[in-house]
């Protein structure tokens, strides 16, 4: 079984509304209708990967300080960006753009390089095939509801949306490999 591309999702986004499908997704041809498919396509793919997945998260991911500045640069496709609050007790980084800044201490300068817990956006194409299908699945619903403004077609999208994103789900889940001592409230309670 092949993986799901993105021309494929903007097909089954462009379908739900009754248009036919196209071959490509780019050129001076394409219909405006596929370009804002895309745009809702990405729009989603954002939004959900921000909510931090196990195929998107990295832990005790290396952040090196500039030599010149000293300011932590971080990776463009960052989405969000924590550090290990055990650890590193003295600061309080947020994300400003690409920059982390420390909130406790005032500044965008580090002392030290440091690791981090960062949540990356991916293209389309590098995201798991469950993660493919829901993120396509409610796009489309999301796409028809801005385009029709039908509640019966998007009542139909609503339940395979689900449908996937239960199945999205269960596999991050599976490849995550998660136990009960992966918790840190668990480990602290045990830590007693």
């Amino acid at each position: 079984m092949a993986l799901t591309t993105k021309l494929e999702a903007v097909n089954i986004m462009i379908s739900v509304i009754g248009e036919s499908p196209v071959n490509t997704l780019s050129g001076t041809s394409v219909p405006v209708t596929v370009t804002q498919a895309v745009h809702a396509l990405d729009e989603t793919s954002k939004a959900l990967q921000s909510e931090g997945w196990h195929f998107n998260t990295e832990y005790d991911y290396p952040l090196v300080r500039d030599a010149l500045t000293s300011k932590i640069i971080l990776p463009a496709n960052t989405l969000k960006v924590d550090l290990d609050p055990e650890t590193y007790t003295d600061s309080d980084p947020v994300q400003r753009g690409l920059t982390l800044y420390d909130r406790k201490n005032h500044r965008d300068t580090w002392t030290k390089d440091l690791k981090a817990i960062i949540t990356f956006e991916l293209q389309f194409e590098e995201l798991p095939e469950q993660f493919r299908h829901y993120i396509s699945v409610k796009s489309a619903r999301i796409f028809a509801a801005r385009f029709l403004g039908s509640r019966e077609i998007e009542g139909f999208a609503l339940r395979d949306e689900i449908e996937a994103k239960a199945r999205a789900i269960e596999s991050d889940s599976e490849n995550a490999d998660r136990t009960i001592f992966d918790n840190y409230s668990v480990l602290r309670v045990l830590d007693r």
